[in-house]
Order: C-alpha cells, then sequence, then structure tokens
C-alpha cells in the first residue's frame, strides 16, 4: 500500500473516531506525517499509533493530535502556543488552522530537527523557541490558545497568565507510567472552567532544561 493510500485510510479512521472538523482534517491530509519521523518507520507514518523520535521521546498518534486540535476551536484569527515542539508534526498541523504557532521545546536537538522540517515545508507562521515549556513564552506575550503535549500533574500558573481571556488550554493531566485525562481549560469572567476529553497517554512535563552532557 502506498503512503498515500495509507493516509486516505488514516483520515477514514479519524473521522470515525468522531474528527469532524474539515480544517483539521484537511491539515492532517497537507502535512505529510512521513517527514517528521525516522526514517526506519516511514512505512508506519500513517498508522494510527505513536513513533519513537529519539530523546525518549514520540510523535503522537494522529488521532490525538487530531483531537487536541479540534479541541482547540482554533480559526485563522488565533494565535497558539505550543508547549513541547517535538518532532514538530503538532505545530505543522496547527500552522494550517491558526494565524500564528509559537512553539517551545527543551530539547535542543530535536528542536532544530523540527525547525528543519518546518523551513522545508515553508511553514512560515511557526516561531519555534529552546526553553522551560512550564514557565510559559520567555518574552511578554498572551495567546488565543494553548496546547501542551507532555503530561503535568497540575496545569502550571505560568500558562494560565499567559492565555487570554475567553481562550482556552488543552493539556493532559496526570502521573507518569499510567493514562492521563485529556482537559480543555476555558478562562472565564468567572475563572477556569474544566473539561474532560478522554485518557491519553503523554511523556511528562517536565521543568527546566536538559543538562549538557560532558565532553570531558
Amino acid at each position: 500500500m502506498t503512503l498515500e493510500a495509507r493516509k486516505i485510510r488514516l483520515l477514514m479512521q479519524l473521522r470515525r473516531a468522531g474528527i469532524t472538523d474539515t480544517a483539521v482534517l484537511a491539515a492532517i491530509e497537507k502535512v505529510p506525517r512521513e517527514l517528521f519521523v525516522p526514517p526506519s518507520f516511514h512505512d508506519q507514518a500513517y498508522e494510527n499509533i505513536a513513533l519513537p523520535i529519539g530523546l525518549g521521546q514520540t510523535i503522537s498518534q494522529p488521532e490525538v493530535v487530531a483531537l487536541m486540535t479540534q479541541s482547540l476551536e482554533a480559526t485563522r484569527q488565533h494565535t497558539v502556543l505550543e508547549v513541547g515542539t517535538g518532532s514538530g508534526y503538532q505545530a505543522a498541523v496547527l500552522s494550517r488552522v491558526c494565524r500564528r504557532v509559537y512553539s517551545i521545546e527543551r530539547h535542543g536537538d530535536l528542536l532544530k530537527q523540527a525547525e528543519a522540517r518546518f523551513a522545508e515545508l515553508r511553514l512560515h507562521n511557526i516561531t519555534s523557541r529552546r526553553g522551560d515549556g512550564s514557565r510559559g513564552w520567555p518574552e511578554p506575550q498572551s495567546f488565543d490558545r494553548i496546547i501542551v503535549t507532555c503530561a503535568a500533574e497540575l496545569p502550571p500558573e505560568p500558562l494560565l497568565a499567559q492565555l487570554r481571556d475567553g481562550g482556552c488550554l488543552i493539556l493532559p493531566v496526570g502521573g507518569q507510567g499510567r493514562s492521563q485525562e485529556l482537559l480543555r481549560l476555558r478562562k472565564t469572567a468567572r475563572g477556569v472552567e474544566r473539561e474532560e476529553l478522554g485518557l491519553v497517554r503523554f511523556v511528562p512535563l517536565v521543568a527546566d532544561l536538559p543538562e549538557k552532557r560532558s565532553t570531558g
């Protein structure tokens, strides 16, 4: 089966799983997932599974990417912060449905690879930065939407502080080694409203940057 045929099969699976947002489905169709996985996994690029990308990180299964993107309710008027660039796949999908994406990643090597993919695909509305995503974007900024692609024990307060009134934050909450609850938090005049979207499994959100390895 060709990659194109596998992509069509995946899109049908996503529709059956409840992904109905046409902009999200179009983004999944247009972004070549095979560019975001190691060459040894190209033949599995359009399987509905997570795949390793190195440094203990994974590219999320397409159904989870689509669900989280759809749950953001983002439009071409919205600016989105992504915590956890990883391979860059989620940011690439977001770039097709919103005005601008700001993406932060703690692993410098993964970020360089993601930025090369953004350049190859000419995704000029993505701004990426290395940093501690639990602290939010390192410069003063506010966002219409925030998406966290790693699991936190609790929603980080700096992220809620950078979320504009009326905006929403999508993130998995729970401990490592077990399923987490995917939450949608809406920031309203009455406070933060919480909605549970289902169980997921993500690597943990880690504060601070990795220590540089000794070369001596």
